[in-house]
């Protein structure tokens, strides 16, 4: 079969990332002393979809690292309701893989009249938002042709790590960043097909769904992955974070039923493998990527040795195993029905 622009692009991954990491001292070393030199009370973000998970996993590493709150800004306050936000001595900042949306680029303009620092991650220099913006970052992914993005959602994250790591001269992160490109190589190689067995039992049985866990920066990774299951397989896949699975969801899991949990070398990953043992026991077919749960099927893993590097690996690993089972299902992930590669809400 000739190999779908999906799987081109995520085997592109590891250099994308290393392309970013060479020019991360320019527009991202400048936008950091910037943040640094304000030193915000408060930090906003602006994207809808990947880009947006994007954004809910550097909110976890910005507070986990700088100790300073985000929060995430409803577009559609600037483009629908033209709502005025205070944010003066705040920053903003605004992720979009093209730039246009022009509900994004009203935002971050209303941000900016209101007193905010904004910076833009955008994989489309010289776009509306990076011309609306104090300070434009190419997240430099190259052109992304297919509909489900993957290396611009990997380079984004990655920018706004690098943006971190600049703002707080965080040299600890900034080396762990360097050896990404070779991490990202080994997740690519990471077999997790042996998912598809407990899926196609899911659907044989009438059912149509999966569970994807996370907890801490993990939970944004789970969200992209739920969405890159729907976009390019045709199943439903709702994420959670391993503590509020254990709540209402919980009603759902029996026997057979497929749970995936993203677990990172972190703090967190003691509590997701119990999660994941839980569910286990209650004839749920769980993988999950630690070797601390011992009822759960261990799923092999690119462990980077820094705790907010670490899940982006994961998300590596699961995007080949979507464009895999894809095209397993008789799919073409190149092409999932009623989605476009740009869209542009008001």
């Amino acid at each position: 079969m000739t190999e779908t622009h999906m799987r081109r692009e995520i085997l592109e991954i590891p250099d994308a990332a290393a392309r970013l990491l060479d020019a991360s001292d320019g527009a991202l070393g400048t936008a950091g002393r910037a943040l640094r030199a304000l030193s915000p009370r408060v930090v906003a973000t602006v994207a809808r979809g990947s880009s947006d998970h994007a954004a809910s996993f550097l909110k976890y590493a910005t507070e986990l690292t700088a100790g300073v709150p985000v929060a995430s800004l409803g577009p559609s306050i600037a483009s629908i309701y033209k709502a005025k936000l205070k944010l003066d001595g705040a920053a903003c900042l605004a992720i979009s893989q093209s730039g246009k949306s022009p509900d994004i680029v009203a935002m971050a303009q209303s941000a900016r009249a209101a007193g905010a620092l904004s910076i833009a991650i955008t994989n489309t220099a010289g776009s509306p938002l990076a011309e609306a913006s104090d300070h434009a970052i190419d997240m430099l992914a190259g052109v992304e042709r297919s509909v489900a993005a993957t290396k611009s959602f990997v380079n984004s994250a990655v920018a706004g790590l690098l943006l971190l790591a600049h703002w707080t001269d965080d040299r600890d992160l900034l080396s762990a960043l360097r050896d990404l490109p070779e991490h990202f190589r080994k997740a690519i190689g990471c077999d997790w097909i042996g998912i598809a067995d407990a899926l196609a039992s899911e659907a044989s049985a009438g059912e149509n769904s999966l569970f994807i866990l996370g907890r801490g920066p993990s939970v944004a990774i789970a969200n992209e992955a739920a969405l890159k299951f729907k976009e390019t397989c045709a199943m439903h896949a709702e994420a959670y974070s391993a503590a509020e699975v254990m709540h209402g969801p919980l009603a759902l899991v029996g026997p057979g039923f497929p749970v995936v949990a993203l677990a990172a070398r972190d703090a967190s990953e003691p509590s997701m493998a119990e999660t994941a043992d839980i569910l286990s026991g209650k004839g749920a077919s769980v993988f999950i990527t630690s070797a601390l749960a011992s009822k759960s099927s261990l799923l092999p893993h690119a462990a980077t040795g820094h705790p907010l590097t670490d899940p982006l690996t994961l998300i590596v690993s699961f995007y080949a195993f979507v464009e895999a089972y894809a095209r397993r299902r008789g799919l073409d992930p190149d092409q999932p029905p009623n989605l476009r590669k740009v869209t542009e809400t008001v």
